[in-house]
This record gives C-alpha cells, structure tokens and sequence, in this order.
C-alpha cells in the first residue's frame, strides 16, 4: 500500500518538543571541513588557471562530526565514536567538539592514522576548487577492539544509534556489522546512512537512508518513480533484514518504506544554494524525532523538513528548533482545527517558528465557556491585529474557581475544538493557572488583545509584552453578549416551564 498523506502538525511538534531529552551515539567517519572564500580577478602568468585572492576561511566539522553538531543544534546530546589521527586536524575535531559541547570520550586518536579534511575554495558563493587531505585503511586490531570498547560504553547512555559511513575506514572489514550486532543486543535503534554498493555490511540495521542514486546503486539499476522506489527498497529490506528504508529524493522529497506500506512524503519549493551536509541534518533529525517518540513516517517529514532549510544555507550547514518548527509550518500550510489544540512547549515552539518566518502573533485569553456573537467578534478584531493568532483557554479548574462550582457549562476539550475550528485561532492552548500570566511569558506574543472593558493597567501580562517590544490593543465589545447573561436566560426559560 503507497499513501502519500503527510502526517498532521501536532505529534510532529511533539516530538520536536522532546528533542532535548535526547542522546545519541554517532559512530563513523570524522571530517574537517575548510571553507576558503575569496574573488577571482585575474588568470595565473605561470598557468591558464584563475587567481582566486583570499577574503576569509572558516572551518566546520564535516561527515559524522556535521551530523554530531546538526543533533546539538537541535538541542539533544550527542557522543561521537571514531578514530581519528594525532595530526593537527584531528586536534582541531576534538577542540571543535569540546566547544559544541559533545563528549569526546570516545574518541581515540591514534599515531599513524591521517584525519580527512575537505578544502573548499569559492569565488562569489561558487565553488571552484575541492581538495581533499585523507588516507582510506580499515583500523587495526588495537584501534578496532578500543574503538568497539569505547562504543559500548557510550551505547548505554543513548537512546538510538547513527552510523555515519563516509567510506574513510572506520566502519570497514565488519566493523559496521559488529556494531550493529552490539546494538541489536542492546535493543537501540540504528540508522545507517550508507556508502557503496554492498549494504550486506549494514545487515540487521534498523534502517538506511541512501539518497535516490545510492539507492540504485545497492540494487544495480537506476530508480526514479514512486514504484521504482519501492520495489528498490523492499529489495534491501528482503536481503538484508532491515526494518525500513528511508529514501531521500531530492526534490521528490523522501520516501518511508516498510515491508508492507510505503509513505512518500513530498518536499517543499526552496531555492537551493549548497546541499553539502544535507545528508547528515536529514538523518540527525530523523533519529532525534524517532527516538523522540514519532513513528517513522512522522520522522520523516520532520526530517524532511530540516533537509529544506539547510539546502537553503552555505556550506556544511545546521538549524535550530526554531528553523524547523518554521519549515514544519509552511509545509502544512493551514492548521487542521483538531491540530491547532497544543500544550504550551509545542505552541512556544510554533510560535518561535512563526517569529522566523517573519510573521506577528498575537494572543488573547479566556474561558469562553458557551461561545457567543461576542466572542467571535473578539477573535475577529484580534485576528485582525496580527499575522496569527493563540487562544490561552481556561481549564475546567480554573473555571470553576473563577467562576463557581456551577461552571463550565462545556469541558475544556469541546471548548477547544470549538474555538480552534475558527477561522480567527491559528492555536489554542489550556492553562490551569488563574490567569495566563505564565503562558504569556513563555510565549512572547507581539501584540496582546483583550476587551475595551479592560484598561492597559488591568491586563495580566501587559507589562511583559511591552517589555518585549510589543503593544497591548483593546477592542470593543457586543453590547449585551456574555455566557453569564446566556445562561441566566436558560435558567429563566428552565424556571418558566
């Protein structure tokens, strides 16, 4: 069965609101990216070749190091595993991991072992030149037995497993199959994201994520439409036992493939600079998400959504939370009522992707507890104050002790639903407290609504939002509309009867 529905926006924020809870071990090879940028003027007197003139150079960690820093950025803990030499390059890894903030306790650095960079030269954001400093060998018997001790050891403090083979030796002559077969023991999940023909290697792995060529690659033909895909994929799940594939194509999106379903989830238009890296947020953010708790087609598009913002960067690029949460948004377009129900983390983190994509969020708050010409007015005239709009709704509880035993007439839950099927709330979210006080800090809205029968002095919240930067708006009410006259009338009509 092929589906090609997208999951809806709500577990997918979820899963990104847990992202901090988090680690994982990535195991494979380590990289120094070196970024030279500069002009080209003029063509070399000692040879036809350009002159470029420097202007600047950066340096990033690139192959498992840029899917380590892609997994911090996004708020989770990482712990590389590799070995790498006791050259200046593989000082400057173990220097640059340090700063991120990574454990660098199962790096080995290893005399006689040459650490890869990758030099990239650029004239006006266009590469000109690569040059590549390596020495491919699989590891000895000494460093292979430390590498595997110091993998188990890092294996029980993390939640799921990557293994980033960039074909430099770490993971050659079964080292590959030798940690999976660890982490199988274990019950972790694995990722593999693969290099070559041969995925025997990989067998056993929970899954793969070749780009749409590789995938030809391991099955000795090119692939291209959605059958072709799928067909490839169950291919390797038959051959070498893994629970899924994840493909990733470019600008097809991704595809999610299972024994029996197969999910393609379609990418987003994006203007697209640099994919270098792409490769290692995409899987860095499926790992985070599944192990987060999304299933594997929700972790997808959570990934495939963090592959469309960094295409859209330089270089060996990484995104924050904020990013994603953005991109996640502009993928699904118009929220679905039901997923417009959020609890404060998710919403702060929508809210924060809002922000970046440049939009103004604005907020407003009460119980509405039976909804009435008024309070769509009120929403009305806040709507029309901002970009997006959250509704901070009153528990049942704080109802009660704002109101009386006697209220609310309607459960949280359908007061939710109700108010997030208008087309005025972009987001509710249920408070427990008093007063929205605390929601409103978390959130940081631009612009807080409420009723002309309030003054700026009496508005909870009011000083934090100008303190912010933003402005405090009161609108006019309906005259004669409100849930305490509603329900004064039914009883009126009950009594008469």
């Amino acid at each position: 069965m092929i589906k090609h529905n997208p999951p809806s926006p709500e577990p997918l924020h979820r899963a990104i609101a847990r992202f901090g809870d988090v680690a994982v071990l990535v195991a494979g090879d380590l990289i120094l990216d070196r970024f030279v940028n500069g002009v080209i003027e003029r063509i070399s007197p000692e040879a036809p070749i350009p002159v470029l003139h420097g202007r600047g150079e950066s340096s990033a960690m690139g192959g498992a190091g840029n899917v380590v820093a892609n997994i911090v950025s996004l708020g989770a803990r990482a712990v590389p595993v590799s070995v790498i030499g006791t050259d200046p390059t593989g000082d400057s890894l173990v220097r640059m991991l340090g700063e991120l903030g990574a454990d660098t306790a199962g790096l080995v650095q290893q005399r006689g072992r040459m650490t890869s960079s990758k030099s990239r030269f650029s004239a006006l954001n266009q590469q000109v030149l690569r040059f590549d400093e390596e020495e491919i060998k699989p590891l000895g018997e000494a460093e292979r037995a430390e590498l595997v001790r110091r993998f188990r050891d890092a294996l029980k403090q993390a939640d799921i497993v990557i293994l980033s083979d960039y074909g430099k030796g770490i993971l050659l002559d079964g080292v590959a199959a030798e940690l999976i077969a660890i982490c199988r023991e274990a019950g972790k999940p694995v990722l593999v994201d693969p290099k070559g023909r041969d995925y025997a290697r990989y067998a056993g792995a929970t899954a793969v994520t070749p780009n749409r060529k590789e995938l030809g690659e391991a099955v000795g033909h090119a692939v291209f439409a959605d059958d072709e895909i799928v067909a490839a994929a169950r291919e390797l799940i038959s051959a070498h036992g893994f629970d899924f594939v994840v493909a990733t194509r470019s600008e097809k999106g991704m595809s999610v493939v299972g024994p029996d379903e197969a999910h393609h989830i379609a990418t987003q238009a994006r203007e697209v600079f640099d994919v270098s890296g792409a490769g290692d947020t995409v899987i860095a953010t499926f790992a985070l998400a599944l192990a987060a708790g999304a299933d594997p087609v929700a972790a997808a598009s959570i990934a495939n959504a963090a592959g469309g913002v960094v295409v859209g960067k330089r270089g060996t690029a990484r995104l924050s939370v904020e990013e994603l949460t953005g991109a996640l948004f502009r993928s699904h377009g118009p929220t679905a009522h039901k997923d417009a129900i959020l609890d404060a983390i998710s919403a702060a983190r929508m809210v924060a992707g809002w922000k970046a994509e440049g939009l103004s969020v604005g907020f407003t708050n009460g119980c509405f507890d039976i909804l009435h010409a008024g309070h769509v007015s009120l929403l009305h005239a806040a709507r029309s104050q901002c970009d997006r709009l959250v509704l901070g709704l009153n528990s049942d509880a704080s109802v009660r002790r704002l109101k009386g035993p006697g209220r609310p007439v309607n459960d949280q839950h359908d007061r939710a639903c109700v108010l997030a099927a208008l087309a005025s709330v972009d987001a509710v979210v249920v408070f427990e407290e008093d007063t929205p006080l605390a929601l409103i800090e978390a959130l940081l809205p631009d612009i807080l609504v409420k009723g002309a029968d309030y003054t700026i002095d009496t508005v909870i919240g009011a000083d934090v939002v100008q303190k912010a930067g933003g402005r405090v708006v009161l609108v006019d009410l309906v005259a004669g509309k409100s849930t305490t006259g509603t329900i004064g009338k039914l009883r009126a009509g009950s009594a008469t009867n």
